[in-house]
Parts: structure tokens; C-alpha cells; sequence
């Protein structure tokens, strides 16, 4: 890995922080200065931002549409990961310094093409895909470190129709899944 890009990961991880104390600060989302940043975190990418406190989830928000530059997406989310998810109460100042921030940066999803849930599920990549469900109105994304909690590609897809909002043995032809892959950018607080 080269310097350059080590250099990012960190700025990344820097960006994530400031977001979350300026939330803390101000209840409000942080103003980023694209022009600071260099072109390759410019870019546009969907991105997702998973804290921990004590390897316990305590937040998880992100985007699965690279509509917006990678380093106002990433500040964005972490902002919302940390005082948004409805899950969880609003991260603490006191909490920060000890949360592990997760950043996973999006591939561009790609369409799978199945005719069938098994034909699907025998085409899955457990620990590299990430999955996004579609049915109608529904909708619902498994980030592949998923994989780590629930390794059987069946069960995945069940669970992951689940999140969706639809029955876990629910089946239509109108369902479409597409699959994305990430970069982990991981700070252990």
C-alpha cells in the first residue's frame, strides 16, 4: 500500500470523527470543503458508516447511490450513523474516543441475473457480496461483513428479505438483487 493511499484512509477516518464531534458540538451536519480534498475523494461513491461501542453495534447509516462526492457522502453518514439511526440513542461525547468506526466504500452494483431463489443463492459470494434487495416498494442492503454473522447464503438471502420488509420464504418474479463489493477503512477506538 502506498503512502498516497494510506494518507486517504486516514483523512477518511479523520472526516468521520470530525462529523460525529461536530454533530456533537453543534447538532449539526458538517460543512466539507470538497476543494480541500484531493480529486480521488471527489469522486462520487456511495459509501457506509458502521460504529461499534464494545463490539456492539451502535449505529449504521449509508447510501447505496454514488450521487454525491465521496468525502460529503462519508461525512454525511457518519453524522447520521451517530445521532440518526433509529435503533439507537445518539452517540455520547464520552463515547467517542472509545467507538470503532467502520467505513465501507461501495463498488457500483451490478444486476444478477437468476431465474429462481436457489439459482440466486447458488450464485452468491458469501464474504464478498453485499446485497441489495428489491420488490416493489421494498427495499433492504446487507453490507458483506454480514457474512461474518450469518455465513449461510440461504439463510442470508432469507434474512436479508426480512430486513426488506418481506417474508423470509416470500418469492416473486418481481424481485431483483443486485451485488456490490467494499473497501474497509476500520479505526479501533
Amino acid at each position: 500500500m502506498n503512502a498516497s493511499y494510506q494518507a486517504f484512509r486516514l483523512e477518511l477516518i479523520q472526516l468521520c470523527l470530525a462529523a460525529i464531534q461536530h454533530g456533537l458540538d453543534s447538532g449539526k451536519n458538517l460543512a466539507v470543503t470538497t476543494s480541500n480534498h484531493d480529486p480521488f475523494l471527489r469522486r462520487h461513491r456511495s459509501t457506509f458508516v458502521t460504529l461499534l461501542s464494545e463490539d456492539s453495534l451502535r449505529g449504521c447509516i449509508g447510501s447505496l447511490t454514488a450521487n454525491r462526492e465521496l468525502v460529503v457522502d462519508l461525512a454525511k453518514n457518519a453524522h447520521a450513523a451517530a445521532f440518526s439511526d433509529p435503533r439507537f440513542p445518539a452517540i455520547t461525547a464520552g463515547e467517542l474516543d472509545r467507538l470503532d468506526i467502520h467505513i465501507s466504500i461501495l463498488s457500483t452494483p451490478e444486476p444478477i441475473n437468476f431465474d429462481c431463489e436457489p439459482g440466486l443463492v447458488r450464485n452468491l459470494k458469501p464474504g464478498k457480496d453485499g446485497l441489495i434487495l428489491e420488490e416493489g416498494d421494498k427495499r433492504g442492503t446487507f453490507l458483506p461483513s454480514v457474512w461474518e454473522s450469518i455465513p449461510d447464503p440461504g439463510e442470508f438471502f432469507r434474512q436479508l428479505k426480512r430486513k426488506a420488509g418481506l417474508a423470509p420464504k416470500y418469492w416473486s418474479e418481481g424481485i431483483s438483487v443486485s451485488r456490490y463489493t467494499t473497501e474497509i477503512i476500520t479505526r479501533f477506538g
